[in-house]
């Protein structure tokens, strides 16, 4: 269970000026980042590196080192090429040709600048909220959440589907280890049946998985309503603001709208 823990959970437990904000605040200052740099217009380069160097200071501040977030930001770079059509936009001047079987397409420079914009928004988007995640735990972000008045039903869902997603990790790994150990084979020849085989082993254990799960999840609901569960997730921690949390949140948001003036300048 702890390695799976340690595959789904980014939490890193330190005492930073970063892992002691109040998690409210956090929320705040991530989501209003992100707007920010959504609101920047396309080709304000130096903008997106201020906001860059704003992120890795907040890096060295949480005790994580400067390209933490960095490292693990390429992950989803690749979901950013769905906006590669805008490389073929009318405007602008045409730099390259791209032929695409019997079609051909116009590379502009105004498409160029407004898709590395787009990548370079959704880049510290994704590096701000692997930060997030990083200095906050779970059970805290789902707190915040309530109190900044996000539909219950939505933080009840994500709250139960991350606590119980190593369950469900589990399971698939037991329902996997019975199929291996009852498929065996002779030496030289290959374990199992033909694709169809394979694709109707595979259905039978998604309906098993679904079928587990729809039980278990009664069990556990009927367990916490014996508990006194009325729909709200408690946390032990306090989440007390102090001055010390509020002089952090202004100061983040001063440097957010900051960016903003450096981009619109």
């Amino acid at each position: 269970m702890t390695a799976h823990i340690d595959a789904f959970d980014r939490y890193r437990h330190g005492h930073s000026i970063l892992h002691r904000l109040d998690p409210r605040l956090k929320v705040v200052i991530v989501v209003a980042y992100i707007v920010s740099n959504s609101l920047l217009p396309d080709g304000a380069w130096s903008a997106f590196t201020a906001a860059w160097l704003v992120l890795l200071l907040a890096n060295a501040l949480a005790g994580l080192g400067i390209t933490y977030t960095f490292k693990r930001s390429f992950v989803a770079l690749p979901f950013a090429l769905a906006a590669v059509t805008v490389l073929f936009v009318p405007e602008g001047n045409p730099l390259v040709d791209v032929h695409i079987m019997r079609s051909t397409f116009l590379v502009t420079d105004a498409g160029l600048v407004r898709f590395g914009s787009i990548v370079a928004r959704s880049w510290l988007s994704v590096q701000m909220a692997i930060l997030l995640v990083t200095v906050t735990q779970f059970p805290d972000l789902i707190h915040a959440w309530e109190h900044l008045r996000v539909p219950r039903i939505l933080t009840t869902v994500v709250a139960f589907l991350y606590r119980y997603l190593f369950v469900l990790s589990d399971e698939v790994l037991r329902l996997l280890r019975a199929r291996e150990a009852r498929s065996a084979a002779a030496p030289g020849h290959r374990a199992g049946g033909s694709l169809a085989w394979r694709a109707r082993g595979a259905g039978h254990l998604a309906g098993q998985l679904f079928v587990r799960s729809y039980e278990r999840s009664d069990r556990i609901y009927q367990a916490m309503l014996a508990r006194g569960y009325s729909g709200h997730i408690r946390t032990l921690n306090p989440h007390d603001v102090h001055l010390r949390d509020w002089l952090v949140a202004f100061v983040a948001l001063i440097l957010i709208a900051a960016l903003q003036w450096l981009g619109w300048r």
